[in-house]
């Protein structure tokens, strides 16, 4: 069977609705992962007692389960003991809880980066910690952590396809729920991938570049 492009044509509004829920729920989930994943990643570095072996728990916990059960114990779990979300706000949770350890990881590489005669530096000059982190850790850490944080943005984006176990109609589940009603398997997977290569090529495109002027930013090459 061939490749009808009238079949095409006429799903397009369906997947823009799917594409636009697919970017909403990445940039809050991402932009949500980022705050969690910097917090850890500083509680862990200044070594804050108590907090930062809480912190390694939970990056153990979230790295090492996937997000396809993260997901389900939120949606089914989480009710039982009177949490009760919607699924869109399941799957922004959940993307926030993965994203987050896998966040920390990067940044926490990018800290352990910055020179230690810096940081002793400042502590002799007595910088508090939160001045530490925000003029000698954090300026330094975050333009040595860029190439984590670019590999992780486009690393949940591609999650979101998960989403469709909790129908959520993003992507996935759309070209899912049309292959089912009208067998156009073809078709629908043929714009699942666009719709996919258009949100991640730009975006890659952009990260590159923003890593690019970071490094040449903060090393001059």
């Amino acid at each position: 069977m061939g490749i009808s492009w009238q079949v095409i044509q006429q799903s397009l509004p369906v997947f823009e609705k799917g594409l636009v829920l697919t970017l909403w729920l990445s940039l809050i989930g991402i932009i949500g992962a980022i705050i969690v994943g910097l917090v850890c990643s500083l509680l862990q570095y200044f070594k804050v007692p108590v907090l930062h072996q809480i912190v390694s728990v939970y990056v153990e916990v979230s790295r090492n389960t996937p997000l396809l059960v993260q997901l389900f114990f939120l949606y089914y779990a989480f009710p039982v003991f009177g949490f009760k979300m919607n699924a869109e706000m399941c799957g922004i949770v959940g993307l926030i809880f993965l994203g987050g350890s896998y966040m920390a990881e990067g940044f926490t590489g990018g800290f352990n980066g910055v020179s230690k005669t810096q940081v002793e530096t400042g502590k002799a000059i007595g910088l508090t910690r939160g001045q530490l982190a925000r003029y000698v850790v954090f300026p330094q850490g975050f333009a040595l952590s860029v190439p984590a944080l670019a590999a992780n943005i486009i690393f949940l984006i591609k999650e979101t396809s998960i989403f469709t176990v909790i129908a959520i109609p993003e992507l996935t589940n759309t070209a899912l729920d049309l292959i089912g009603m009208y067998y156009r398997s073809n078709e629908y997977l043929l714009v699942l991938v666009v719709g996919y290569a258009i949100i991640l090529i730009p975006l890659s495109i952009l990260l590159t570049i923003l890593e690019k002027r970071v490094r040449y930013g903060a090393f001059g090459n």
